[in-house]
């Protein structure tokens, strides 16, 4: 098939778009350009590369024309943030194009309040804040197109995406580089709430896996959301103490209130902890399984020590001393 990948050299793209080419397909890649993919392949030298800012075209109103314009079988969206985006495309790409298939986010979803959560259950309560808002107004809005006989779509939701070459979700649900010293170093972790908040990561490999069967499975894709995510969640304190363990040290977490944690932080590092721990969310991939035959490689310490591996090794993340051998 002819698949268009938008926003295909980010985290997702750099795992999807060498799958999509080994499965045959002919892959075309829109993205700004400025910057090449985390991970190098091969099969980049087969893939067909259109230079757009989205963002910019959105605003002209050109940006579905271009899209519509190389005459795909299937669109994959990595990188749309905004319903008026999502809608004016889909709008366009209704009856020129076979599939679109669309990144959310489980933040779509707001705090736990029975786990794990499953697609359409009331595990979740009310959405939150403008990015999550937004994810599941595109997500409802997609559901409706198909389910009225219009554009096929699909939508996965991703939970915190880790892998070599960015910095991973840390233990305090932000990415304070602090928090990896601390943990290395056995120093004090001041810690808010109670420690067994959880968090969800999923490799981006893994999350690339879930989007080429999507593709491939567009039957049974049709017209549903998925949430794509590792077979298992992470506790704030369960994270901290794997972590510390990778550099031969013991978690010592100290339990502050929000009011000292938020002093001792960032505003930003606070924000985002806060937004992490406060929804405490872990997910049910039982879904994505029967219908797709998604089937996760990664554990998420996994994921997340693969990503801090390839941090240390090139001298982006400080830490007070070398990964134990069973880690490295």
């Amino acid at each position: 098939m002819k698949v268009v990948v938008i926003g295909g050299s980010g985290h997702i793209g750099s795992f999807l778009v060498p799958r999509l080419v080994r499965a045959g397909h002919e892959v075309t890649n829109i993205s700004r350009g400025t910057h090449k993919a985390y991970v190098d392949a091969p099969e980049w030298q087969q893939v067909h590369q259109v230079v757009a800012d989205r963002q910019q075209e959105d605003r002209e109103g050109t940006f579905g024309e271009r899209v519509a314009g190389l005459g795909a079988d299937v669109v994959v969206d990595l990188v749309c943030f905004a319903l008026e985006s999502a809608t004016s495309l889909v709008e366009r790409l209704r009856g020129q194009v076979g599939h679109l298939v669309h990144c959310g986010s489980i933040w779509r979803y707001g705090p736990s309040r029975k786990l794990p959560i499953s697609e359409g259950s009331d595990a979740a309560g009310a959405t939150f804040g403008e990015y999550g808002v937004q994810k599941d107004a595109i997500a409802r809005m997609l559901k409706d197109e198909t389910a009225s006989g219009g554009l096929v779509t699909t939508s996965l939701h991703p939970g915190h995406i880790v892998g070599p070459g960015w910095h991973p979700i840390g233990p305090l649900g932000n990415l304070d580089p602090a928090v990896w010293y601390a943990l290395s170093a056995g120093q004090p972790l001041q810690v808010p709430g109670s420690g067994a908040e959880m968090m969800h990561h999923v490799h981006a490999d893994d999350l690339a896996q879930a989007f080429e069967l999507a593709v491939e499975h567009r039957e049974a894709a049709a017209g549903e959301d998925f949430n794509i995510v590792a077979p298992t969640a992470l506790s704030v304190r369960g994270y901290a103490d794997i972590a510390a363990g990778w550099f031969g040290q013991t978690a010592k977490l100290e339990t502050v209130t929000w009011e000292d944690f938020r002093e001792s932080t960032t505003p930003e590092f606070g924000e985002s902890t806060w937004g992490h721990l406060y929804r405490s969310q872990c997910f049910s991939i039982e879904k994505a399984k029967s219908r797709l035959g998604y089937a996760p490689r990664y554990e998420p310490e996994e994921a997340v020590l693969e990503s801090v591996r390839w941090l240390i090794d090139r001298g982006e993340l400080r830490v007070a001393g070398p990964l134990e051998p069973a880690a490295a």
